[in-house]
């Protein structure tokens, strides 16, 4: 019978014959992203892949393109349920469909309680009112599609540094009002099929073995009776305490602790029941049974990962990315941009920046992806400021500088190594060893391939059959330079690897090594070496890689690399600091117009480690405060997933933030300058002045294993029969352009209340979308018992007051124009949901 029968199944029937190594086999995964199969009674395995911002598929290596969202940071943004929805359902359910996968490993929904995290680009806001709402409307869209979603990362995952082990030390109120009320928001309004547990411990327990929050606030108190799921890898700790938690299913299956020999020693040894091991093994059959009667094509197809991209889909993707887009500046009007009218119609605008011809989609780490297309913000200004110059028989010309260097590592060399035969990309031939112990390759080829990009992350992707240690050989021929110049290469590598130029040792990372943070945490730091090309030259490349990795100072264990083995080639010609910032300057002065297109990457924000600094990088702050004094109209465009000090702020005429936007961040940014889209979003977190204004300042960091949130509730954030109050307004147009505009409402509790409260709390929001110039709309928004609750640590539970309640409306925290009050009468207690 076809897989998706299953979606038939009586779970009991299928428990009642289960043995008890089979209970075993389903409570960990296969591979790296499929959970157990039992052919014997019909049950299919599921597949699961990595979001949030996209559907990445399984592998890191040789990955299928795929459409790549505008960063969660971006999405929250939007202030937007209802186009979140029409995401979930219309790109991101159909993508999981051409991967294959029936389960969604996203929404991210932790809380940025400091913007350093270095993952805070994949959640949604600093405040869980906004995180607990987007992320519903993210869940029910994709569930709406037939596609299960896993909310992550529960909970207090707020930083990646020692992430395996840290302590969240969180009061119990703050941990019930601000990071654990995105969750409980979901659970209410979406019902997630997947739970995914944090790696991190939360006052003294690791997570994935808590029964204070696995059981009695998720199961009981929430009424939560679907699949809860580990992290990759956390169960570093033990096997009985995850399994009576109520930690259904382990993943990855590999390196994993679940195996019928351990579960079957720890049930001999009392320290788990047979009857928890199939209470687990029934949350996943029942998982399985959702998968197959959503999408039952997936369970009955071939599994093999497509790429479509439609009209459609790249509209939306467009869009999407348009209405993330936060206008923060605008003086003297100058957006949107307006290009001069001269008797020579000719105009000349500078694009400047070292964001603006890179290829920035998103953060970096498992939200990663290879993306279907991409269009630069060079690009798409371009093209949009010719189009717009067409119109009014303008000959616009584009001139552009990079201005200043941004990287961390050396920048990708996906576009500038060919095959000899003239096809982009290196040609990878593997070899294996003469025993899986041995450090000798063989000669002769185990298997050849061609490779597309030179972040070759193998991960388990490595060639079936091949011997345990392997040497892969990369050869291509870089891209012929125009001129003469000094070349540098950097080479980042996780197992060890030389870098061969014409023959001639570049670079040795191979010999002895200093441990560094990429590949998950697993590769060395950036070794770097230049060589002079040649103008017209093919110089020949060689990387030679093996996934052992080679001592280094304080660390002599030479490991082998079995899951996550990569290494990373880049280069950039060598270029003067001061000349490039005077070429850039010196445009800036000859334009009628700049645009600077400055931010961050995935190498700045990504899983595995945290940021160590809010500022640009390198000379990218000197670079827009010249550009600013040597042209006045200077509009800058910022690109990060998370808060950047901006001390220019106050010099450029206008700014727009931009987030990382996916595939259409060029046609979108320009979209945007050119007032083809009216900016609506507003900022999903806090942008500080400086680093200090954080609440968390000071205590962010692990301290001997233990994070104080010492902030408490003071985190950045400003219709049921208990409780209902409905708030309306009208909201009108007064601009020359149809727009949208975001409505904000914060809450101040009674003055007479027991407590310490924030000021200001956001409790509700609507958007007034595409009113017409000098049109007005009433808008209604209902507010819930949510909305003036608080947790009692005295009596453990939720808490309303009775008192005079204050009521805030406005388009932002600092724009609240409207004021009232309302009077609750008589207070009340309640739990649940």
């Amino acid at each position: 019978m076809p897989p998706s029968d299953f979606a038939k199944a009586s779970i009991p029937d299928v428990l009642a014959k289960l043995t008890t190594e089979e209970a075993i086999l389903l409570t960990a995964g296969v591979g790296f992203w499929h959970t157990h199969a039992l052919e014997r009674l019909g049950v299919p395995a599921i597949k699961v892949s990595d979001g949030p911002n996209g559907l990445r598929g399984n592998h890191f290596f040789r990955g299928t393109p795929a459409k790549c969202l505008p960063s969660s940071t971006a999405l929250g943004a939007t202030f937007d349920p209802e186009l979140i929805h029409e995401v979930g359902k219309k790109l991101l359910a159909e993508e999981a469909k051409l991967r294959a996968a029936s389960l969604i490993l996203a929404p991210t929904c932790n809380i940025q309680r400091n913007p350093l995290g270095g993952r805070s680009f994949e959640s949604f806001s600093e405040d869980p009112f906004l995180s607990g709402h987007i992320a519903a409307a993210y869940i029910n869209g994709v569930q709406s599609g037939g596609i299960g979603a896993t909310i992550k990362h529960f909970v207090g995952n707020d930083k990646e540094n020692d992430r395996n082990g840290y302590d969240s030390i969180i009061s119990p109120r703050a941990l019930r009002e601000i990071y654990l009320m995105p969750f409980m928001l979901a659970q209410k309004h979406a019902q997630p099929w997947a739970y995914m547990t944090a790696y991190n411990r939360v006052n003294g327990i690791h997570v994935s073995e808590d029964n204070f929050l696995l059981k009695k606030v998720l199961r009981e108190e929430w009424k939560y009776d679907g699949l809860i799921m580990s992290d990759w890898h956390v169960l570093f700790y033990s096997v009985s305490d995850s399994l009576n938690a109520g930690l259904d299913l382990e993943m990855p299956g590999t390196n994993k602790w679940r195996t019928i020999n351990l579960v079957s020693r720890s049930i001999d040894a009392r320290k788990v029941t047979t009857r928890t091991v199939k209470e687990r093994a029934r949350r996943v059959l029942e998982a399985v049974k959702k998968c197959a009667a959503g999408a039952p094509e997936i369970l009955d197809g071939d599994g093999i990962e497509h790429t479509v991209d439609t009209q459609e889909s790249k509209d939306l993707l467009r869009s999407v990315a348009a209405q993330s887009i936060v206008l923060l500046k605008n003086e003297g009007s100058i957006l949107p941009i307006r290009l001069p009218k001269t008797e020579s119609k000719k105009a000349k605008v500078a694009v400047i920046g070292p964001n603006a011809k890179a290829i920035v989609l998103s953060g970096g780490g498992s939200a990663a992806l290879k993306a279907s297309f991409f269009v630069s913000p060079f690009e798409g200004i371009s093209r949009a400021l010719k189009e717009e110059g067409k119109k009014d028989g303008l000959e616009v010309e584009v001139t552009y500088s990079e201005g200043s260097r941004a990287y961390k590592t050396m920048p990708s060399l996906d576009y500038d190594i060919f095959t000899p035969s003239g096809e982009r990309g290196w040609i990878a031939s593997w070899h294996a060893h003469l025993n899986d112990e041995s450090m000798v390759a063989k000669e002769e080829v185990y298997e050849e391939m061609l490779l597309d990009e030179t972040r070759v992350f193998v991960s388990i992707d490595k060639p079936k059959g091949i011997t345990e240690r392997w040497t892969v050989k990369l050869r291509g021929q870089l891209k012929p330079r125009e001129k003469d110049c000094l070349f540098e290469f950097g080479l980042t590598v996780a197992g060890r690897a030389k870098l061969f130029v014409d023959g001639k040792l570049i670079i040795d990372n191979w010999t002895r090594q200093v441990r560094g943070e990429d590949f998950f945490g697993c590769a060395s730091i950036e070794e770097k070496g230049t060589f002079e090309a040649k103008a017209g030259v093919k110089h020949d490349i060689l990387v030679e890689f093996c996934n052992v990795r080679s001592p280094a100072d304080g660390d002599e264990d030479e490991m082998l690399m079995d899951s996550n083995p990569g290494v990373r080639l880049g280069g950039a010609p060598v270029e003067d600091p001061d000349e490039l910032m005077a070429t850039a300057v010196q445009l800036a002065k000859e334009a009628d117009i700049v645009i600077a297109v400055v931010g961050l990457n995935s190498d700045w924000e990504t899983e595995g480690y945290d940021r160590t600094t809010l500022a640009l990088p390198g000379r990218t702050d000197e670079l827009v405060s010249k550009l600013a004094e040597a042209n006045p109209k200077t509009v800058v465009v910022t690109q990060s997933g998370s808060a950047i000090t901006m001390p220019w702020a106050e010099s450029v005429a206008g700014h727009i933030h931009a987030w990382y936007l996916g595939n259409a961040s060029g046609d979108a940014i320009a979209d945007v300058l050119l007032g083809r889209h009216n900016p609506s979003a507003k900022l999903s977190l806090t942008f500080p002045k400086n680093e200090n204004d954080v609440p968390s300042y000071g205590h962010f960091h692990s301290e001997d294993g233990k994070i104080r949130y010492s902030e408490d509730l003071y985190v950045p954030s400003i219709a049921d029969s208990e409780f209902s109050l409905t708030v309306s307004l009208n909201v009108t147009n007064t601009g020359n352009v149809t727009g949208s505009e975001v409505i904000q409402v914060y809450i101040a509790a009674p003055t007479t209340s027991e407590l310490t409260h924030p000021l200001l709390q956001l409790k509700g929001f609507a958007k007034a979308k595409n009113l017409a110039p000098g049109e007005s709309r009433k808008v209604d928004i209902v507010l819930d018992k949510y909305a003036v609750s608080y947790w009692s640590e005295l009596y453990d539970t939720w808490t309303v007051e009775q008192g005079v309640w204050g009521i805030k409306v406005g388009t932002a925290s600092d724009k609240l124009v409207l004021e009232d009050s309302f009077k609750i009468e008589k207070g009340f207690e309640w739990n649940g949901l």
